[in-house]
């Protein structure tokens, strides 16, 4: 898309990488700068933004999405315009619609990929489809193009319906995108009112949704064809193989369902979005299904005879309109007024034919004009033989043009048997087969008449033994001795992961992606002191590493903040250095005492390790002085166990000097460090006992001391 701007809606959404094109618009991954989330943009091609069809369309899908909330449908939250000018200093309005951004895979890719699913998983996906058909059909909205390339699952199994592009209002199915009211949808899901331009309602979706389900179990579409118009008549006038006969040992209750949801007659389809599910529900649980109890010959036998009738209705209107002298239109007769509607189906107003010029089928105008004039008998009589003769001349000519076509047709089948009988085969598609060998390939293709050729493609990113590419491609129809050139891969070359950081997001893109790589959608934040807000801070894997090509790396992107380090423990001049390197330039230094942080040691900081700040955020470091001090107590007098215990609940350490007592009756005499003095914790405080000195009692003598009642000595001591 030219001149595409790196953000919208003033700088809002930054805008990604394509993650997704289709015929009228891009999808891009971006980051919603307000919000600080990532949202998909769906921006239109600015040379369809003066189309109205296509602008209607688009705005359509705006105003049926915004007005639903569902899990399983992809939300939309904001929708704008963008003016831009191009390099000839045009303008262009660029209109987008922001949306949820859902990682994971399109239903059509995992088909792709892996083939036919599991029926647990179709289950699955069909409850989720089905959920987001049966809101949308109560919120009064048809989607009208169901099928796996409009279904997302996500990385965590959450399915997402999207792309209401086409989505109509039940009160205004009939309108379509053109005037020439062409066929809108996609030919392989298309429902049969949809390819005849009738009037559609929610059982078209639910056709849709059957197509997909067959698709899923079968690993095909339930049609296929060289074009468009050709699957879109099979979708009218064919009755789908059972899913149970393309795939060996599946239920044939999955053929009834799929019956069910697919009847051409859209009266025999589930009625609505909830008996669709509830049937998938009863069968998966064990159950016997209620309303897939349908036989799908009876609906072709009803299909035959309709169509049979509309068959007489086209043979009646062509003998009329040739009696009164009209010619067909685009190959296609009108129907007269007087036929009625029934001949037709019953539910279109008008007769539909394909215009080959558009690829569509368009409404066919009447060829009688309103308000022409009764003619006489005798007018009639003669315009009649005029019209008998017309006809005379145009069967001789047919027959003329007839009889030419058989001899040439003869004259070419000679020179055809004259020549080489070169017989043709469908080349197989090694492209989508996982697990095969280059010997299955050659037996393959020699089996067919082929010659298998053979190449290592050393420039791929695909696991070792995966099939790149080939050629003539899948599906090519050759002739019995041609060669087919198939690419495998001899596995990823390995490269070391560029260094990318202060890189801006787009230019470190651009690095890892020349040097063979994949970049992530989305992004990682981190913190950084160093690096400015939005610039690369690195990379998941880390730069330096040796991955093998095709890798997916993820940006780690800053925040524009920085977190603070953990200094505790570290030396104060150690520390002032780390925050340096770290990009904090600005520190202020206080102390404190810490028992158990060393003297000159870092305690914290504040703010405290792990914040995360803005970036030139002065950091204040805490240093310890080591433990706090404390005073010695009085301890003279003292038993020496209560003054132990005194001085350890103080965190000293004590000690006795030579010949101290340590028994239980023993008095502290001397301290050292004497009471007053400070002592760090862990130091020794000495301390001097003695035991004390006990008379001997002399009864005779009423003045020798004795004890009282508490065990305290009395009078003097002699000796003391």
């Amino acid at each position: 898309m030219s001149n595409m701007p790196n953000s919208l809606a003033d700088g809002r959404y930054q805008l990604g990488q394509a993650i997704g094109h289709g015929g009228m618009a891009e999808v891009r991954v971006a980051l919603d700068t307000r919000l600080g989330r990532t949202v998909a943009i769906k921006i239109m091609r600015a040379d369809l933004a003066n189309d109205q069809i296509f602008l209607s369309r688009f705005r359509r899908e705006a105003h049926a999405v915004a007005q639903m909330n569902n899990a399983n449908i992809v939300n939309i939250y904001d929708s704008g315009e963008e003016t831009v000018t191009d390099e000839n200093g045009m303008t262009e309005r660029l209109p987008y619609l922001v949306m949820e951004y859902v990682k994971g895979q399109t239903l059509r890719d995992i088909i792709k990929a892996n083939g036919p699913i599991s029926q647990r998983d179709a289950e699955q996906v069909m409850l989720g489809v089905l959920g987001a058909l049966e809101y949308s059909h109560r919120m009064g909205i048809i989607h009208r193009d169901i099928k796996p390339g409009n279904i997302m699952i996500s990385e965590q199994g959450v399915v997402k319906v999207m792309d209401f592009g086409i989505a109509r209002a039940l009160d205004d199915s009939a309108a379509t995108m053109t005037q020439s009211q062409g066929v809108v949808g996609t030919a392989q899901y298309l429902s049969p009112e949809q390819a005849r331009g009738e009037t559609v309602d929610m059982r078209s979706d639910l056709y849709s949704a059957g197509c997909v389900l067959y698709e899923m179990l079968t690993g095909r579409a339930p049609f296929t064809g060289d074009s468009a118009v050709a699957i879109a008549y099979q979708h009218v006038s064919e009755v789908a193989t059972p899913p149970s006969s393309l795939v060996p040992g599946l239920p044939a209750m999955w053929d009834s369902i799929c019956a069910k949801a697919m009847a051409k007659d859209r009266q025999n389809r589930y009625a609505t979005a909830n008996e669709f599910k509830n049937d998938i529900l009863t069968y998966m649980n064990g159950g016997m299904p209620v309303a897939a109890a349908f036989n799908p010959l009876t609906d072709l036998s009803n299909m035959k005879a309709r169509k049979q009738a509309e068959q007489d209705a086209a043979t009646q209107a062509l003998g009329q309109t040739q009696a009164m002298g009209q010619t067909a239109a685009m190959g296609t007769m009108p129907m007269p007024a007087a036929m009625p509607a029934a001949a037709m189906g019953g539910e279109t107003t008008a007769t539909q034919a394909f215009n080959p010029v558009t690829g569509q089928f368009e409404a066919v105008p009447s060829l009688q004009p309103a308000g022409v004039a009764v003619k006489s008998r005798a007018e009639q009589r003669a315009e009649a033989d005029r019209a008998k003769r017309k006809k005379i001349i145009i069967g001789s000519v047919v027959g003329v043009i007839v009889v030419i076509a058989a001899l040439l047709a003869v004259f070419f089948m000679m020179q055809g048997r004259g020549g080489t009988d070169e017989q043709k085969v469908d080349v197989p598609d090694f492209t989508t087969m996982s697990n095969i060998t280059s010997e299955k390939i050659t037996s393959q293709l020699e089996d067919l008449g082929l010659v298998a050729d053979i190449v290592d493609d050393d420039d791929s990113t695909e696991p070792e033994g995966t099939v790149t590419k080939q050629d003539p491609k899948g599906g090519a129809s050759v002739a019995k001795g041609s060669t087919v050139k198939v690419w495998i891969s001899t596995g990823p070359q390995s490269a070391k992961v560029p260094d990318v950081s202060d890189m801006t997001q787009d230019a470190a893109r651009a690095a890892l992606k020349k040097a063979g790589f994949e970049v992530a959608s989305s992004t990682r934040s981190e913190d950084s002191a160093k690096i400015e807000k939005d610039k690369v801070v690195g990379t998941d894997p880390a730069a330096g590493t040796s991955e093998p090509k095709g890798t997916q790396i993820t940006l780690i992107v800053s925040t524009g903040r920085a977190t603070v380090p953990d200094l505790a423990g570290q030396a104060k001049d150690a520390a002032i250095q780390t925050l340096k390197s770290m990009g904090f330039e600005s520190t202020s230094i206080s102390e404190d005492y810490s028992a158990t942080v060393a003297e000159g040691a870092v305690i914290g900081t504040t703010p405290e390790a792990g914040a995360s700040v803005e970036r030139g955020t002065t950091i204040s470091i805490v240093i310890s002085r080591g433990p706090q001090p404390v005073t010695v107590p009085y301890l003279i007098g003292q038993k020496y166990a209560d003054a132990k215990s005194q001085l350890e609940a103080l965190g000293l350490t004590v000690a006795l000097t030579n010949g101290s007592s340590t028994s239980d009756t023993a008095i502290v005499t001397a301290s050292n460090p004497a009471n007053g003095n400070t002592a760090k914790p862990g130091d020794t405080v000495t301390l001097t006992t003695a035991d004390p000195v006990t008379p001997t009692p002399d009864p005779t003598d009423p003045t020798t001391p004795g004890t009282d009642d508490n065990g305290n000595s009395s009078g003097t001591t002699t000796g003391q």
